[in-house]
Order: C-alpha cells, then structure tokens, then sequence
C-alpha cells in the first residue's frame, strides 16, 4: 500500500503520521472500502476478540485519516454482513460468530453451545408445579386440564453471558419426580434421558421476532425494547409431545442460519428439461 491519504470530506492527499494505518487513495479502490477491508482483515486476525469493544468511530478517524462518514460507511457494511453488532448507547462490539444457530439434530442448548466451543450455563430463576391449564399448554401436550406439570424459567448463559430465557413445561405423569431435580447448570435433556429414558426423536423449533420488556431486558443485561428471538419448541418421544419450551434470545449475540435445498420434485423437472433438451 502507498503512504498518501486523502480525506473525502476535504479531497486533498496528505501524507499520514507514522501512526496512521495506511490506505492508498490512488488506487480506485473508495476509502470507506479499503477502511473496511482494513477492520475486516483486523477483526478476523483476531485483533479484538467476539464480545469485545471496536475503537469508536473518532479514533478510527484518527486512526486512517478519513472523515467520519467514510467510518461510518466501512461500519454500516460490517454491521450488514454480521461481523459487528452495534449496541444502542454503547458503541460497536465485534459480534460472537460462535452462537449461531445451525441446521442440527434434537440437542439441548448445553449440547449446541459444546458443541461451538462455548461454556454453557444456567440459572434456575423459576420453579414451580401448576396444571396443564394454568400453564396454556392442553393441546400442545396432549393433556388434560388438571394434569400437572412442571415449568422452569431459566437464564441461559455462554461463556458467562446471558443469551437467553427459557422457560420449559413437562408432564408430571409422564416424569414423576422431576419437579425435585436440580437443573442449575445442569442439561434438562441429559436428565430425561438418564433418568427416563427419554429419547427425542423430533423437536419443531418456530422463531418469531419480539422486544424485550424492561424485566427481561434487565435479566438480559441490555436496553428495554431490544430485539430477541422467540423461539417456540415442541419436543415429541416415541410417545408423543413430552416438552414445550419458548425462549427469548438476545438479538445481537444470537444468530439462526438455514441452507435451502431445491425439493425432490423440482430436481425431477430439471433432470427432465436437460433429457428433453439432450433428444431434441
């Protein structure tokens, strides 16, 4: 790279400080993409790491040389692409790429977050044994209105960060004694199973989108009406339904990435176009 640069808001070519970083305005290349193709490299390099604070827009300022809205610019794209989360009064913090929620089998969330490298954690802030009723869960669970159950609201937590509220709902009838069991720190789907047997076959997982309340924004440790997930899930057993579970996770630390295949059917057409074109 060459040592000359120009600020965009003055549009004249100076030559930096020794510590400036340096960009090449002669190039073709726009500033505000050789900015952040610079914090890119800096970022993925490891410079600051998931969780940590970017240095405010006037330092980076400094730092290459340019106008703010140049900063702003190399910003708003990193922010676009994931690799940065800004948070509201705070500043801009590299975004933990590890909690992404992928394409995956009936696990717990203790057994995603081993699996991604992080260490999981809970805190039991809820426990309590109530009817199916009075925890608006009849259909879901196939259960009669007095059958009891029992409801944990928990705080999930990665690398002793809050990400998430769960709070989970299971019949008595068919896991008596649960309502004893300690679950601080503790997988609820490794006890089920060491404990009951139970082996999970399918789970329906439905996101939505929702703005926390200042109770569990204060439980989240970030501003009242920030962005969450919803997660809605419906655990079955051989048996039927045995689990419902709805989640709030924090927006800016948790991501849900999918990978979309083109159904059987139209494989079919295609392979049936490519014949009809090979006879013709």
């Amino acid at each position: 790279m060459l040592g000359a640069m120009r600020d965009p808001d003055r549009g004249s070519t100076q030559e930096p400080p020794g510590s400036r970083l340096l960009l090449d305005p002669r190039s073709g290349v726009p500033l505000y993409m050789q900015v952040e193709r610079s914090l890119r490299d800096r970022i993925t390099e490891g410079e600051w790491a998931p969780g940590e604070q970017i240095p405010t827009e006037e330092k980076l300022c400094k730092a290459y040389g340019v106008s703010r809205v140049t900063v702003q610019q190399a910003m708003s794209n990193l922010v676009a692409d994931g690799l940065v989360v800004r948070e509201r009064g705070r500043g801009r913090f590299v975004r933990d790429s590890g909690l992404i929620a992928r394409e995956r089998g009936v696990t717990s969330f203790t057994t995603e977050l081993i699996e991604i490298g992080l260490k999981p954690g809970s805190v039991v802030l809820e426990r309590s044994v109530l009817t199916a009723q009075q925890a608006g869960i009849v259909d879901m669970l196939r259960l009669k209105r007095s059958d009891p159950v029992i409801r944990w609201k928990r705080l999930r937590t990665a690398n002793d960060e809050p990400i998430g509220l769960q709070t989970s709902v299971l019949p008595l009838r068919r896991f008596p004694g649960l309502e004893g069991v300690d679950l601080e720190g503790t997988s609820l789907y490794s006890i089920l199973f060491e404990r009951y047997g139970l082996l999970a076959i399918e789970a329906i997982d439905t996101y939505a989108v929702a703005l926390l309340d200042q109770g569990d924004a204060k439980l989240l440790s970030v501003p009242k009406g920030s962005p969450a997930f919803h997660v809605e899930r419906l655990t079955l057993a051989a048996d039927g339904p045995v689990e419902h579970t709805r989640s709030l996770m924090r927006g800016d630390r948790y991501r849900v990435r999918l990978t979309l295949g083109a159904r059987p059917s139209v494989h079919a057409l295609q392979l049936e176009y490519q014949e009809a074109g090979a006879r013709s």
